[in-house]
Order: structure tokens, then sequence, then C-alpha cells
């Protein structure tokens, strides 16, 4: 018998953004220098991976690649919790007009993004964001992004902190690097070789930063606006008898982000992990944080998240690591149930007495079009009422603290620039969300925010031809698998995979507590309306009482796709 051991498998090599940022750990690249460099439009491809880590990726206009690139810059701010005050939407809605494409773009983690800024407008809209006292630092990049709260103004005792909390969460999880201030406040290139930059070593995120990107949210139940087990890190807010708050369920290990053909990426929800104090959150979020840098893979980064640590090690594993590095034990989590995720349209009143009001923003873009000029309206509105504005994640917008005797005078203002505040659009249409995808995406298989809408018209006739007028689907699209409109977990998604052509993906649920499940590989723009009329026929034959199109297909659909998968080898 031989007695030879088989020879260890050779390590895996990190991946080049693992070696970029060694080389460079205060993520300053040449940044400032190609700023100022007047002989190129373009950043280098390592640059391009320090600028999403100061909120900036390098884009090209896709509808123009036939005549040659345009390249451009979309810029995404960091924006706690969605809120602003008045001043800071009127900054966004200047540099909008002056550097970018004159609309605002609301994200899915309640920011704005600017789009088709040229680079000789970077800089100076990069300088003004910061002189008036906000950032757009560690909006992208292998770092904790913008935190995410429940849009929806105080209505309860607990509101605020929980608001209050997510900022300061934001904060500590914060880069320290020198380079954002340098580059962007002072446009000075700094000195690489200096060995107090060369080796910088981050308090929290270590030399390297993390393996991929982090995304923490926080919700108050009922309402999951913010898609909470999405979330890598994820804190549901929860009462004490008297209405304060208590402390927190704490979830670990959510994340949408797959590839087409890889079945070793997956969407996936987040493990709840056990119940904490309020102030115990900074330790325990940078705890998370902490685990996710230390055990996530830097050799593939398609499977970098922290969701893939958690599938593979576990629950219980992720508690026992993340106690040994708290010093002292969670609690086990308290009972909390999701009833839905909609945003609030038209007037509400708060629990101070003032009113906020909803408004519906379709696919996310803030314009002006035609009739409808929105944009125009809300900046006529903030500069005149002075109202908070919350951005919410399902890439609406509302505008809060308004005065009882300021309701009339706002609607009339807004109805001037065809802005309706009553029935501002049908119900499927304010339950959907695209991405942007092209032509500004680089990432973009298939088109999403300027496809999403017709689709939307034709969706809505299917369901009149079999008598479902009126009925709520929450419908998301991503224009590639990457999930940025959380299409994984709508009641029916849509991600594309080439020009024309969407993988169909049914049975979310109205909480966002369920993800849905791939109906169809592909299906064409073409064969679309036979497709989605088909299904929604035998929804309206097959449901039970006044059944969701989500829980209608998981209940129905669901095992006819088990059923084929497992009849798909014999078949082969």
């Amino acid at each position: 018998m031989s007695t030879e051991t088989a020879a260890a498998p050779a390590p895996k090599k990190p991946t080049h953004n693992e070696e970029i940022k060694t080389a460079i750990p205060t993520l300053a690249g040449t940044l400032a220098a190609t700023l100022a460099d007047p002989t190129t439009d373009r950043f280098s491809d390592d640059d391009q991976q320090f600028m999403k880590f100061h909120g900036i990726y390098q884009q090209d206009d896709r509808d123009l690649r036939k005549t040659g690139k345009k390249y451009m810059f979309m810029i995404r701010g960091r924006i706690p919790g969605g809120v602003l005050n008045a001043a800071g939407y009127q900054v966004y809605d200047n540099l909008a007009t002056q550097y970018g494409n004159n609309t605002l773009r609301l994200t899915s983690r309640q920011s704005f993004q600017f789009h088709g800024v040229v680079k000789s407008g970077l800089g100076p809209l990069m300088k003004k964001i910061n002189e008036a006292m906000m950032d757009t630092l560690a909006a992208c990049g292998d770092v904790n992004r913008n935190v995410m709260a429940p849009a929806t103004p105080i209505r309860n005792a607990i509101g605020a902190q929980v608001n209050e909390d997510a900022r300061r969460v934001s904060e500590a999880l914060l880069p320290k690097t020198k380079a954002y201030h340098s580059i962007w406040v002072e446009g000075v290139q700094l000195n690489l070789e200096d060995p107090e930059n060369k080796d910088f070593v981050d308090p929290l995120y270590g030399k390297t930063y993390l393996p991929r990107k982090f995304k923490t949210a926080f919700a108050i139940a009922p309402v999951n606006d913010v898609d909470i087990l999405t979330n890598d890190l994820g804190f549901i807010a929860i009462p004490a008898a008297d209405g304060t708050l208590a402390g927190y369920n704490l979830t670990v290990g959510g994340g949408l982000g797959r590839a087409h053909g890889n079945t070793m990426t997956y969407p996936r929800l987040a493990d709840t992990i056990g119940f904490l104090t309020p102030d115990q959150i900074i330790d325990v979020a940078k705890g998370v944080l902490t685990v996710h840098r230390d055990f996530g893979d830097r050799t593939d980064r398609k499977h970098a998240r922290l969701k893939y640590v958690l599938e593979e090690k576990g629950a219980a594993w992720f508690r026992t690591e993340l106690e040994s590095r708290l010093g002292y034990k969670l609690a086990d989590a308290k009972k909390v149930e999701f009833a839905t995720q909609r945003d609030p349209f038209g007037w509400h009143q708060q629990a101070d007495g003032r009113w906020f009001l909803g408004l519906f923003v379709l696919t996310g873009r803030i314009k002006d079009d035609g009739a409808l000029r929105m944009k125009s309206g809300l900046r006529a509105v903030v500069d005149k009422f002075q109202p908070e504005i919350r951005l919410t994640p399902q890439q609406n917008i509302i505008l809060a603290n308004i005065s009882a005797d300021q309701k009339d005078a706002v609607t009339a203002l807004l109805a001037e620039y065809g802005v309706a505040v009553e029935n501002q659009a049908t119900v499927v249409r304010r339950a959907s969300m695209a991405c942007p995808s092209m032509p500004t995406c680089g990432l973009g298989l298939a088109e999403s925010e300027r496809y999403l809408p017709g689709l939307i018209d034709r969706i809505e006739a299917s369901l009149v031809a079999v008598g479902l007028k009126d009925e709520e689907i929450v419908i998301r699209m991503t224009g590639c698998p990457n999930g940025c409109a959380r299409p994984y977990a709508a009641e029916l998604g849509f991600v594309g995979k080439g020009p024309g052509r969407y993988q169909v993906w049914v049975g979310g649920n109205e909480a966002s507590t369920r993800l849905n499940r791939i109906f169809k590989e592909t299906v064409k723009d073409t064969e679309m309306d036979a497709e989605l009329g088909a299904l929604f026929a035998r929804w309206k034959a097959d449901r039970i009482g006044n059944e969701r199109f989500g829980d209608w297909a998981a209940r129905v659909v669901w095992p006819e796709i088990a059923a084929s998968a497992a009849a798909a080898p014999a078949a082969a």
C-alpha cells in the first residue's frame, strides 16, 4: 500500500482588487492627478476600482458606442436613512442641473445618483457636495454602504431613535482614509510613497477593507420597506411594553447578487441571530462587519459576500464567533412579524400632528417630462415650504413636517407642475421598481428603467383581460442578475439576460420575507404578453379567495417548477 500523501492544493490567489487595495490602502490611487489632467476624459482601470470607495462609477453612454465611447460618471450620495433637509435637497437638485443630465435618480438604498457627469464637472460637483456638509464616501466599494431606515416619518414612539441609530451606525462604519478629503476637498494627490500612506491601516477595515460590499438596514414591523432580510446586516426594532425601544433583533447574511449560469451564486435571506439592546448596536455592527472582513472569500469576488459565510458555516457558528468578539452573549430574538413593504402615498399625519406627503416617482427618475414636471415641481415646494425630504427604498419620495395649514397650498403648487397628490398611479405601477441599466450601467444586459413602464402597460392590459383589474402585484426588474432593484424578493421579478430577453421569477410575498424562484429561464419581449397572460389567467382561475399573485405562485407554480427540475435529468 502506498504511503504517499497527496500534495495539498495550491492556495488560491487573491483577486486583483485585493492586490491593489494592499498596494494603496488609502484608496487614493492616482485620482487627484488624473482629475487635474486635461488630456484625458477617463481614469485607469485600477483607479476605477478606487473611485467606487469614493461613491463614483466611471461609465460610458452605451447608446453612443457605435460612434465611439463617451465617458461619464455616476455619483452616489451617502444619505443615511434617506433623510435630507431642504437645503441638502436644493444642493442635489442644483448639481443635477449644473453638472449632470438634469435628472435625479432615486436609488433602492435611499440615496440620489447623478448620471451623465463628465470629467470636467466631477471635481466641482464633489467639492460642492462636501461644502454643503454632505458626502459620497463609502456609497460604493468594499465597505459598508448607505444605511437604510424606515422612510415613513415618525408615527410612533420609537421612529426617531431608530433613525438616529441608523445615522450612528453609518458614521461608525465609515472608513478613515484621508484620501477622500484630500482629493475632493483639497484637490491634492496623496504621496503614495509616504510611509504614512503606504502603510496605512484602517482601524476597522484593516489594510484591505472588506472582500465585497456590505449592506445595512433598520426596520420597524409590520412595514418591511427596507427589505430587511436582503441585507448583510439588519436591525429589526422591538418595542417595549411602554412603547419605547427595547432593542433590536439582529439579522445577518442576506444578499441578492448572483450570476447567470453560476449555480454557486444565489440570492439568500438573512438569518436571525439574536437580540441586542440599543447601547450595544455599534459594537454589534462592527463585530458583524469584522467577521465578514476576516472570513469572506478574497479569491473570488462572486463568492465574497457575507451570505456565503453564513450559508457555509451556519448561523450557530456565526453567533458564537460574533459573541467571542463582543465579549458577551446576545439574548434570544423576540417574536416579530412583517405584513407589507409598500410606501405610503398621498397625505398622512405624523405623530407630532404635522403632515407628510408620499409621491410616486416612476422608476425612481425625478425629471421634467412633458406635462409632468416633477423635478421643477418638487423644487418649487422645497423652496417655498422647506419640508424635510425622505427617500424611500422603493424609489419614491416623501415630503415631511408640513403644517396642516400648508397642505392645500402644497397640493395646488404641485398641480401647477402636473404632479398629482391623489390617484398618482395605478396599484400595479406604484408597486413596481427598476434599476437604471441602459444606457449608463456597464453591467446591464437588457433594458430595465426604460423598458418597465411599457411592460407595466401591457401587464395591466393582461390583468384587465382576465378580470383582475386593480389587483396589486409587486413587480421588480433589473437589467442584469446583480439584483439592485431586489427582483428576487418580488412577487413577479424580471432579470435581464440579453437584449429583449429576461428571466422571469415568481412567488415572493407582500411582506418581502420570501424569495421567489425562476419560472422561465428566458422569455423574449415578443413572447412576454402570451407568457404573462396565461399565468394571470391561471391565477384568476386557481386563486383561493383574494390570494395574492405571489402566494398563488408559491402554492401552485412552485411545485410545478420542482417537478420539472426533478424530471430534467431523466429527460436528458
